[in-house]
């Protein structure tokens, strides 16, 4: 089940962009106090895509004089940049309504930044898809609807991480359906079996039941419903190895499905898919580019 409301007929529908009202110094703090990192081109593609890439170039030079930001340079990438806050930027942005409740994370330095690179970006790439193909289609879906690294108590003192929880909201003539989604990036740097043990963990949250202290375990609603209306569903994206490699991970995922049962009983009730990064890059997540983990041919993720 998921969230629909009506469409108001006169409202027309572009691709949502951010409002150029709000400055664009302002936009780039928050967009790399969610996000963590952003390279140049990807901050050009999420917030100006209209605009050249030197007019976000010229305020990431003016913020970088104002120690607010900071940057690394990829090896071997013609010396692109990539773009964090720094303890003071940190500071500055920690308030702001758009990232209330957002813990801040300042990276206290250059080595610290190249260590999370990799991953960090490639999640943000994974974001850049499915904003490219909400413009396209005339959806909502903006630079600050992905939230990286979002921890859920699963009891017991465990936690689960999603690399990021994306909100998107699908626009079908006069309705509005409202999607959400745990999105766990694979790189094919951890086993497959840890990867598919992932959705043991998404299982154990769509079941957890926090108790409250000193009270006698007692029957009460799940956790989750403390942040979302509809447990989102999972999407794995995966990359990093070769086609052979990750269809072997996709199978791994669907076996998990198959055998673990609490895994099983979430597939009845969520919707659980995968797909390649490449795949999501060259035709858009809405084509049938994912495997349902429950079983069926490929669809759009939001069909899963």
């Amino acid at each position: 089940m998921e969230l629909t409301t009506a469409q108001p007929k006169d409202r027309a529908m572009p691709g949502f962009t951010p409002s150029t009202v709000e400055p664009l110094k302002h936009q780039l703090m928050a967009t790399l106090a969610q996000h963590r990192m952003a390279s140049t081109s990807q901050l050009h593609v999420l917030l100006r895509p209209d605009r050249s890439r030197q007019s976000v170039s010229e305020q990431l030079n003016d913020l970088l004089g104002d120690r607010l930001v900071d940057f690394v340079v990829l090896p071997q990438s013609h010396r692109t940049r990539v773009w964090y806050l720094t303890p003071k930027g940190a500071r500055l942005t920690r308030d702001w309504p758009a990232l209330r409740g957002r813990p801040p994370y300042p990276i206290a330095s250059a080595t610290a930044a190249s260590l999370k690179t990799p991953h960090t970006l490639t999640v943000l790439r994974t974001h850049l898809g499915f904003v490219a193909d909400a413009r396209r289609r005339g959806d909502e879906h903006g630079h600050l609807d992905w939230t990286p690294e979002v921890f859920h108590s699963i009891g017991d003192g465990e936690r689960v991480v999603a690399d990021a929880v994306m909100h998107y909201t699908l626009i079908e003539g006069q309705q509005r359906r409202k999607l959400r989604a745990f999105v766990e990036v694979d790189r094919s740097t951890m086993s497959s079996e840890r990867l598919a043990a992932k959705l043991i963990e998404y299982a154990r949250l769509w079941t957890y039941e926090p108790q409250p202290v000193g009270r006698r375990r007692q029957a009460g609603n799940p956790g989750w419903l403390r942040w979302y209306p509809v447990f989102p569903r999972v999407l794995v994206v995966l990359t990093g190895a070769s086609r052979r490699t990750m269809d072997n991970r996709i199978s791994d995922l669907k076996a998990m499905v198959a055998h673990h049962p609490i895994v099983a009983d979430l597939a009845r009730e969520v919707p659980l898919g995968a797909a390649v990064l490449e795949d999501l890059d060259e035709y858009g997540p809405t084509s049938d580019i994912w495997v349902p983990l429950a079983g069926g041919t490929p669809r759009s993720w939001t069909e899963l």
